[in-house]
């Protein structure tokens, strides 16, 4: 794919959601980076992986898109929509529709996650299952993810992906599959087929994808809203500085994301404590954890990236 110089990336940035040391969670910390994230320029993405979706009741996914709601004051903002099933059930529109209302009535834009009900369908049968379950929303956002992220999670076929695109409401997909290849497909098509939908990239080892026309919605983000918006002015601007702002969050990228991946939250976590932000880096009790020795490195990369800023 050529590179698109010049070009300001839309750029979507998963909010963590903190907890204190008692396992409660630190509402306030989390109005703060929500709003840190929306002063920064970027679009906050709630109830995403980042912010434990699959592990929230509802009351607690409710609060966080009320307090989201709240804190961005008529900011836009994005919010996970998903059906976390079993993998014996069968696809359920009925919950997704339910889903994309809730979002919907508290002033977000919903992002369709997948389910085993929803990926076990034959291909030819996905896209018209997109366009029952989000049948009533204004807008939404798809999303396809690779099975190291969660074991429900499917890469769709370009044909699937054309599907998508023929939503007239589908105003992009998310990508997190981790492939530069697959990603430039997408691009690629997109730019034959509909040049307006958004290919977010998802992929946390390559985030310079944005360079070829991908914008974003990503959890590497979280650890750094500031600049990841300060590298996307420089990119906008042609700014050489870019390459060197780039290269130093790709670093903490390849250091939080590494096996096992969802673990990347917990990196997230000691980040924002050693910036400052939150006052405790514990997180879901059910969420895979890193090695006490990660603080140190990530202690090591603070300056580094406080330098940039």
């Amino acid at each position: 794919m050529p590179v698109v110089p010049k070009r300001k990336p839309l750029g979507m940035s998963a909010v963590l959601l903190p907890f204190h040391a008692d396992g409660s969670i630190d509402w306030q910390g989390f109005e703060a980076h929500v709003a840190r994230t929306v002063e920064a320029g970027l679009v906050p993405a709630v109830n995403m992986d980042t912010g434990y979706a699959p592990l929230l009741d509802d009351a607690t996914r409710i609060e966080a898109l009320q307090r989201t709601r709240d804190t961005c004051s008529g900011a836009r903002y994005v919010a996970g929509a998903g059906v976390f099933d079993t993998p014996s059930d069968h696809f359920n529109p009925g919950v997704y529709q339910d889903r994309i209302d809730e979002v919907q009535q508290h002033k977000g834009e919903p992002v369709v996650f997948q389910s085993f009900g929803l990926t076990r369908l034959d291909d030819q049968l996905i896209g018209p299952a997109y366009a029952q379950l989000a049948k009533d929303a204004d807008t939404f956002i798809a999303f396809e993810l690779g099975k190291m992220f969660a074991p429900f999670g499917k890469i769709y076929s370009l044909d699937v992906y054309k599907q998508l695109m023929q939503l007239p409401n589908c105003i992009g997909a998310k990508h997190s599959s981790l492939s530069r290849q697959l990603e430039w497909d997408r691009l690629a098509l997109r730019n034959k087929v509909r040049e307006d939908f958004h290919v977010f990239t998802g992929n946390d080892l390559a985030i310079d994808m944005i360079m070829y026309g991908s914008d974003y919605l990503l959890g590497l983000s979280t650890f750094a809203p500031d600049l990841f918006a300060k590298r996307d002015a420089m990119w906008e601007q042609g700014d050489a500085a870019f390459y060197e702002v780039n290269d130093l969050l790709q670093y903490l990228g390849f250091f939080a994301f590494r096996d096992p991946v969802p673990a990347y939250k917990h990196n997230a976590a000691m980040f924002l404590k050693l910036r400052g932000w939150i006052g405790c880096d514990d997180t879901h009790p059910d969420s895979a954890k890193r090695p006490e020795s990660d603080r140190e490195v990530l202690a090591e990369l603070l300056p580094r990236v406080e330098a940039l800023l």
